[in-house]
C-alpha cells in the first residue's frame, strides 16, 4: 500500500493506492475505485475492500472525502453529495496518469453512502466500467426522512448567524455511544451497529472525528443518488445487502438502484443473516460479499 494524492479543485485529496502481491509497473492492471461511507476514512471498510480486491490482482485506490480526513478543503466536515462526486472523477482521472493502469479497465466499488456516491459518478463518468456496490444507500433519502423542513429552516436560521459572525455549528454523525443513543431514544440496531463501529476499537479511527458540518444537510436534502439511473445507469452491475433490515434503508435502497439501472447486466445479492454493519468488517459478511464482487470485477474488467 502507497500513500497517494491527487487532486480536487484547489486541494489535495488523500488517499491509499493498494497494490497487488508482486506488483509490476511494467504491466497493465484493471482497477478499482473504492468509495467509502459517510463519516468514514480510508482506513476503514473501503481500505477493508481495496486490500480484498488488490489480493486478486486489482488495483485499488481508497480515498477520504474532501473537507474530510487527511484531505484537504474548507469548510471543515461538509459533506457535499457534488463535491463527494467529484472526488470519484478525480481519483478515475488520477488512475488515467500511472502508466500501469489500464484506462480502459477501471471500476468502481461503493459502501453505504459511498454506494450511493458510486452509483451517481456512474451516471456520467462512463471510464467506470463495472459497478459494484455494498449496502448502498441514498444519502438524499436517508435525510428527506427526517423533518427536513424544520431542518431546512434551521439550517438557514444557521447561515445567518454564521454571516453575522457566529461560529460555525459542527454536530455529530452519530451519538458518542450506545448509553448516549439510547437516552436520545435512538436505540434502533442500525445506530447502535454504526456507534459498536466507529466509536469502538472494532472499527475507529482517529481521522473519522463524527463531525457533521450543520449546513451540509442542505446539500443532503435535496440529492438524489439514483436520479436518472433507468436511463444512465448502463454499464454492469452488482448489488450487495444484508438480510436484516435495518432503519438506515439501505436494503430497501439496494433494490431500488438495481430495479431501476439501465444496465443490461445486473445482479442484486443478498447476504443471509447479515445487517448493514456486519458488512463493513465481520469476516463472513464480507466473506460472502466478496465471493459475489470478486468474480464480478474478474468478468467485467479482466475478460
Amino acid at each position: 500500500m502507497e500513500k497517494v494524492s491527487f487532486k480536487n479543485r484547489g486541494w489535495n485529496v488523500a488517499a491509499h493506492l493498494h497494490l497487488p502481491a508482486e506488483f509490476d509497473t511494467s504491466k497493465k492492471y484493471a482497477a478499482v475505485v473504492c468509495v467509502h461511507p459517510g463519516s468514514s476514512v480510508k482506513e476503514q471498510t473501503a481500505g477493508l475492500y481495496a486490500q480484498k480486491l488488490s489480493e486478486e490482482g486489482f488495483i485499488c485506490i481508497a480515498f477520504d472525502a474532501s473537507f474530510q480526513g487527511e484531505s484537504g478543503g474548507e469548510p471543515r466536515y461538509l459533506e457535499d453529495p457534488a463535491v463527494r462526486v467529484e472526488d470519484i472523477r478525480c481519483a478515475v482521472d488520477y488512475l488515467t496518469t500511472l502508466t500501469y493502469v489500464d484506462q480502459n479497465r477501471i471500476g468502481i466499488l461503493g459502501v453505504c453512502a459511498g454506494g450511493g456516491y458510486a452509483s451517481n459518478a456512474a451516471l456520467t463518468e462512463r471510464r467506470i466500467k463495472a459497478v459494484g456496490t455494498v449496502v448502498a444507500t441514498n444519502a438524499g433519502r436517508a435525510f428527506r426522512e427526517a423533518p427536513f423542513l424544520q431542518t431546512l429552516e434551521a439550517v438557514s436560521a444557521q447561515r445567518t448567524k454564521e454571516a453575522n459572525g457566529a461560529d460555525v455549528l459542527v454536530t455529530n454523525w452519530t451519538p458518542g455511544s450506545a448509553d448516549d443513543a439510547k437516552k436520545a431514544g435512538m436505540d434502533e440496531f442500525d445506530m447502535l451497529q454504526a456507534i459498536d463501529y466507529y466509536r469502538t476499537p472494532r472499527g475507529e479511527y482517529p481521522t473519522s472525528c463524527n463531525k457533521l458540518l450543520f449546513t451540509s444537510f442542505a446539500n443532503l436534502v435535496t440529492f438524489d443518488a439514483f436520479h436518472l439511473a433507468e436511463f444512465l445507469l448502463t454499464q454492469p452491475l452488482m448489488v450487495v445487502v444484508g438480510e436484516k433490515v435495518g432503519a438506515f434503508g439501505s436494503y430497501r435502497d439496494g433494490f431500488e438502484l438495481f430495479n431501476k439501472a439501465a444496465s443490461p447486466k445486473k445482479k442484486i445479492h443478498v447476504v443471509k443473516g447479515a445487517s448493514h454493519y456486519d458488512l463493513y468488517d465481520q469476516p463472513f459478511a464480507m466473506k460472502e460479499a466478496l465471493g459475489q464482487l470478486i468474480p464480478f470485477y474478474k468478468e467485467n474488467l479482466l475478460s
